[in-house]
C-alpha cells in the first residue's frame, strides 16, 4: 500500500497553488502544453519491504500562465500495475485498460503557478531496473476537446544510479553489471587469429580446408541440372551486388543433382578451377549457396568488387533440426514490410527456415482480411478517443496520434503476398499466428465495431455472424497485461465462424503466393482466471453439454473445435504450451497442470516458452514431449530476444525471465538443457538441486522435439534499429544451436572436461562473430544495427586494462573527458591512467560505436589505501 505520509513529502516545498483567472478560463484552458516539462524517476525498489517500487513524476510549469486546476486529464502508458487512488497532491490516478492510466484533478487541486512544480509518487508492482520500464506516451486531454490528445513532448527519464533504485529485492545479486564484471566475464575468451577460424557458419557437419582458392574476377558461369535451375538463378542474383553486371568469366559454378542426399542436405566443393554444389532439392542447394556466401570475405558485401577470392573447401552438411524458427511480433508495436524482409534475409543467411508471424494480439491486428475490413480499420489503429469504439487505445507509449508508426499500421493483402513469395524463395515457411482465445482484444473489438455498424443498418443476422462478445457477460478478470475485455467468448458460434473465415482467407493468400501452408498457430496462452464464469452464453453451453463439468472444461471444448476447424482446411494446429495442458487437482486438493491426454494423438505442435530457471517449470518442454506433443523449444531463459542483454539502466528490454545475451542461446543443450544452465532467472548460479525431481527427456520424447525457436516480442521495440539491436547477434547463437550437430562439449560426461571444452568453443564462436559474421552484417543489406558490446575494464595500481566480448572489435579511448571517436587512440594494451578519467568505446567496421564506458582511475597510492581499508 502506498504511504500517504511518505508521498506527501514528494510534493515539492516550492509548490504554490494558484487559481485560474476566471470561470471561462477554467472551462476552456488556454495553457500551452509545450510549456509543461515532465520527468520520471525510480525512487526506490522493494518499497516498504514489499514486492513493489515507488517512482515519481515531476511536472514543471515553464510557461507564464498557471497550469489549470481542472478541466484536464493526463494519460500515460505504464507496463507496471499501478494502484488506483487519490494522491496527496489531490491528483487521482486510475487504470483505464491494458497499460493505459490517467491522472485527473480532484476539486481540491489548485493548479501549478508559473515556475513551480508538482511531484507525484506512484507505487507499481514488482520493480523497475532500466529505462524501458518507464512510463511512456504522456498526453493531455482538455475536457472541452475530449476527442483530442496533445502529446507532452518535453519528457525525460532520469537514470537510476543508487542501490535503492537498482536493487530489485533483498538478495538481489548486484545493482548493475559493472565494467569490472564484464572484464571478468570476458577474461577467458581467447583472441584467435582470423586465419585459424572456420570459414562457414553455422558450423557444418563436415568441413575440410583443401588449400588454394578460386579467383572470381568476373561473374561465373552458373550451370544446373534442370531440377536445380531455380537455385542457379537465385545464386546469380545474389552474386550481382558483389561482381556487378559484366561479361561472365571463365570460372564455373555447377549445381548437380544428388539423389543420395536428404532434401535439406548439400555438398559444397570449391577448387581453384570452380565450384560444385550437390543437392537432392532446391532447399539443400539453397543452404549450399548460403555456405558459399559465408566463404566470401565479409568486407566484400560493402559494394561491387573487382574480384573475389574464395578459399578451397570440401563440405558435407545437413541441419540438426528440421524446424529452425524465429518469431517476430508485429502486433504490440508494428514493424513494416521492410523490417520483415530484412529479417527474412538474415534468417536465410543463417539457414533458419520458419518465420513465426505474430500478427495479432490485444494491441493490434496487422493483416488485411478484405472480407472483414474492421480488423484493420479498427484493430490496426491506436490513438486517443472518448470511447475507443473505432480504434484501440494507446499502448506502449504510442500516444494519442493515430499516425504513430509503432501503434498504427498493417500489412495489405499484397504486402503479405510479397512477404510470402520472398520467404518461399528463401525456403522459409511463414507460420501465421491468430492469437486466440485470449490476447485477442484487437480482433474482439474490431468485430464489435462491425456488429454495431451492421446493427445500425438493420442487418441483425449479419451483425452477429462474427461477433465474439457476450454483451451480458459479467465476468471479472485481468489479463497479464491488465486487459479486462480481451478474450473471445468460446461459447459463441461467431467465434468459430470468425476463425474459419480468417483461415479461409489465409489459405487463399498462401495459394496465390505459391507458398507452402501446412499449419496455423492459434495462440492459446495466458487466458486469465475468472473469464467465462459469469457469461450467460457459456453457462448455457455448459448446461447443454454434459461433458462440460466446470469452466475449465470450456478450454478443452474450445481447442477441440479449433483443431477440427483447422484440420478441415488440411492444416496442423500449432499453439503455445497452454493448449496442451489440463488443470486438475492433486490428492490434497491443490490445483495442478498436467499434459492433456486429449490431444496427444492430434499432432499438436506446441511452443513451450516457460522454462524460467528456478521458476518451477524447467521441465515443461520435456514433460509435454514425453507425453506425445510435438515440441518447439522456445524457452524464455535462452531464446526470448526481447530480454535485456544485461542488468544496466541504459540496456533496453524486459528481464522477467532473466537477462539474455548471445551466450544464452549458444550454450543451450536442446535435449538436456539442465546440464549447461548456468544462472537462474534472477542471475544466481544454478546448483544441481535446481533440477532435482524434474522430468528428463525420454527416448520417445526426443522423437517429439521438432526444433528450436527464438522470439522477439515487441513491447519495448518501437523502431527498426531497436529491433535489429535486440535481434543481433543473439540470432546467431540460435542459428548455431539449431543447425550445427550436437557439440562435443554437450556430450562430455566429465563436468570439468565439458567446461573446458565449452570455454574453447565459446572462444571460437565469439571470434567468428567478431571477425567474420558481424563485419559481414555491417555491410550485408546495407548493414544491420547489431548490438555492439561494451568495454570491460580492470584497474590495478593506476593501470587500466580493457577487453571486449567479441575479440577483434576495436576499442578506442580518451583521457581528456571527450567522447571517443574514430580518431581517438586505439587500445592495444594496459594504460597508465592513475588520476585520470578514461572513456572507452567499442567500434564496428562501419564506425558505429557502443555505449561509452567511463572509468575514474585512482592514483596508485589511493587505490592501495582503499584496498587496505
Amino acid at each position: 500500500m502506498t504511504s500517504r505520509k511518505y508521498l506527501g513529502k514528494l510534493v515539492t516545498a516550492a509548490l504554490l497553488f494558484g487559481t485560474a483567472a476566471g470561470s471561462k478560463a477554467q472551462q476552456v484552458p488556454t495553457y500551452d502544453v509545450a510549456r509543461l516539462k515532465s520527468t520520471w524517476e525510480v525512487v526506490e525498489n522493494n518499497y516498504q519491504g514489499k514486492n513493489n517500487f515507488l517512482s515519481a513524476f515531476t511536472f514543471v510549469n515553464t510557461g507564464n500562465k498557471p497550469f489549470p486546476a481542472k478541466g484536464w486529464q493526463l494519460y500515460f502508458n505504464f507496463v507496471r500495475k499501478v494502484k488506483a487512488e487519490v494522491l496527496p497532491a489531490n491528483i487521482k490516478v486510475e487504470h483505464i485498460n491494458g497499460d493505459l492510466y490517467r491522472f485527473t484533478p480532484t476539486p481540491e487541486f489548485k493548479g501549478i503557478v508559473p515556475g513551480d512544480s508538482l511531484k507525484l509518487g506512484i507505487t507499481g508492482d514488482a520493480w523497475a531496473v532500466n529505462f524501458t520500464d518507464a512510463p511512456a506516451g504522456l498526453y493531455l486531454v482538455w475536457d472541452h476537446q475530449p476527442e483530442k490528445g496533445v502529446s507532452i513532448k518535453d519528457y525525460t527519464i532520469r537514470p537510476s544510479t543508487s542501490a535503492r533504485q537498482l536493487m530489485r529485492y533483498p538478495g538481489d545479486k548486484t545493482a548493475v553489471v559493472t565494467p569490472t564484471d564484464i572484464f571478468k566475464q570476458n577474461a577467458q575468451i581467447k583472441d584467435i587469429p582470423a586465419a585459424q577460424l572456420p570459414l562457414i557458419f553455422p558450423t557444418p557437419a563436415s568441413y575440410e580446408a583443401t588449400g588454394g582458392s578460386l579467383l572470381l574476377d568476373a561473374p561465373p558461369v552458373v550451370t544446373a541440372d534442370p531440377q536445380l535451375a531455380p537455385s542457379a538463378r537465385f545464386l546469380e542474383k545474389e552474386l550481382a551486388p558483389l561482381l556487378g553486371k559484366r561479361a561472365a568469366g571463365k570460372a564455373t559454378i555447377a549445381f548437380k543433382l544428388d539423389a543420395s542426399l536428404a532434401a535439406n542436405a548439400y555438398t559444397l566443393e570449391v577448387t581453384p578451377q570452380g565450384i560444385v554444389i550437390g543437392a537432392a532439392s532446391n532447399e539443400g542447394a539453397f543452404y549450399g549457396i548460403q555456405s558459399l556466401k559465408s566463404l566470401i570475405t565479409p568486407a566484400a558485401w560493402a559494394g561491387v568488387q573487382k574480384s573475389l577470392s574464395i578459399p578451397a573447401v570440401r563440405v558435407k552438411d545437413y541441419p540438426r533440426f528440421g524446424y529452425r524458427a524465429f518469431m517476430l511480433d508485429v502486433a504490440r508495436n508494428f514493424h513494416d514490410k521492410r523490417d520483415v524482409l530484412r529479417v527474412l534475409d538474415v534468417m536465410a543467411l543463417y539457414k533458419l527456415n520458419v518465420l513465426h508471424f505474430h500478427f495479432s494480439d490485444d494491441e493490434g491486428w496487422r493483416l488485411e482480411i478484405p472480407s472483414l475490413p474492421e480488423l484493420t480499420t479498427v484493430g490496426a489503429k491506436r490513438g486517443h478517443s472518448p470511447d475507443w469504439k473505432n480504434m484501440l487505445p494507446p499502448s506502449y507509449g504510442s500516444g494519442p496520434d493515430t499516425a504513430n508508426a509503432a501503434g498504427t499500421g498493417y500489412f495489405t493483402r499484397n504486402d503479405f503476398l510479397e512477404i510470402l513469395r520472398y520467404a518461399t524463395e528463401r525456403h522459409i515457411q511463414v507460420l501465421p499466428e491468430i492469437e486466440t482465445p485470449g490476447h485477442a482484444r484487437a480482433a474482439v473489438k474490431a468485430m464489435e465495431a462491425r456488429y454495431h455498424r451492421l446493427k445500425a443498418a438493420g442487418q441483425d443476422k449479419a451483425a452477429e455472424e462474427y461477433l465474439m462478445t457476450d454483451f451480458a457477460d459479467k465476468s471479472t478478470y485481468r489479463s497479464v497485461q491488465y486487459w479486462n475485455d480481451n478474450v473471445m467468448n468460446v461459447a459463441l458460434p461467431g467465434t468459430y465462424r470468425f476463425l474459419d473465415k480468417v483461415v479461409e482467407e489465409l489459405v487463399s493468400m498462401y495459394k496465390e503466393a505459391g507458398a507452402p501452408f501446412t499449419a496455423v498457430h492459434m495462440g492459446g496462452d495466458e487466458v486469465p482466471n475468472g473469464v467465462f464464469e459469469q457469461s450467460p452464453a457459456c453457462l448455457a453451453l455448459m448446461k447443454q453439454d454434459s461433458t462440460l463439468k466446470d469452466v475449465n472444461d470450456l478450454w478443452y471444448y474450445y481447442y477441440r473445435k479449433v483443431n477440427n476447424l483447422v484440420k478441415a482446411r488440411g492444416l496442423e494446429l500449432a499453439a503455445w504450451e497452454e493448449a496442451g495442458m489440463r488443470k486438475t487437482t492433486t490428492l490434497d486438493g491443490a490445483v495442478h497442470s498436467i499434459a492433456n491426454p486429449d490431444f496427444v494423438n492430434d499432432n499438436f505442435q506446441l511452443n513451450v516458452w516457460n522454462n524460467t530457471i528456478g521458476g518451477g517449470q524447467e521441465d515443461l518442454s520435456y514433460r509435454l514431449a514425453n507425453a506425445g506433443y510435438k515440441v518447439i523449444l522456445s524457452g524464455v531463459s535462452n531464446f526470448y530476444f526481447d530480454m535485456a542483454a544485461m542488468k544496466s539502466f541504459d540496456e533496453p528490454g524486459f528481464y522477467w525471465g532473466g537477462f539474455v545475451d548471445v551466450d544464452k542461446p549458444f550454450y543451450f543443450i536442446p535435449l538436456d538443457y539442465y546440464k549447461n544452465s548456468k544462472v537462474d532467472g534472477r542471475g544466481n548460479p544454478v546448483t544441481p538441486e535446481t533440477f532435482q525431481g524434474k522430468d528428463r527427456l525420454t527416448g520417445f520424447g526426443v522423437s517429439n522435439i521438432r526444433g528450436i525457436q527464438g522470439l522477439l516480442w515487441s513491447e519495448t521495440i518501437k523502431s527498426s534499429d531497436r529491433m535489429e539491436y535486440m535481434l543481433l547477434p543473439k540470432l546467431l547463437g540460435l542459428a548455431e544451436r539449431a543447425w550445427a550437430q550436437d557439440p562435443e562439449w554437450a556430450k562430455e560426461k566429465d563436468p570439468q572436461k565439458a567446461d573446458a571444452m565449452y570455454a574453447e568453443a565459446w572462444s571460437v564462436f565469439t571470434n567468428v562473430l567478431s571477425k567474420r559474421e558481424m563485419p559481414r552484417l555491417d555491410n550485408y543489406n546495407g548493414g544491420y544495427n547489431w548490438r555492439i558490446p561494451g568495454v570491460g575494464t580492470s584497474v590495478e595500481d593506476g593501470v587500466l586494462k580493457a577487453n571486449v566480448q567479441l575479440p577483434g572489435l576495436v576499442i578506442r579511448y580518451t583521457t581528456n573527458g571527450d567522447e571517443p571517436t574514430l580518431k581517438s587512440a586505439t587500445y592495444t594494451g594496459p594504460i597508465q591512467a592513475g588520476g585520470k578519467t578514461v572513456k572507452l568505446k567499442v567500434f564496428n567496421t562501419r564506425g558505429r560505436g557502443s555505449k561509452t564506458t567511463t572509468i575514474k582511475v585512482p592514483q596508485p597510492e589511493v587505490q592501495m589505501k582503499n584496498n587496505r581499508n
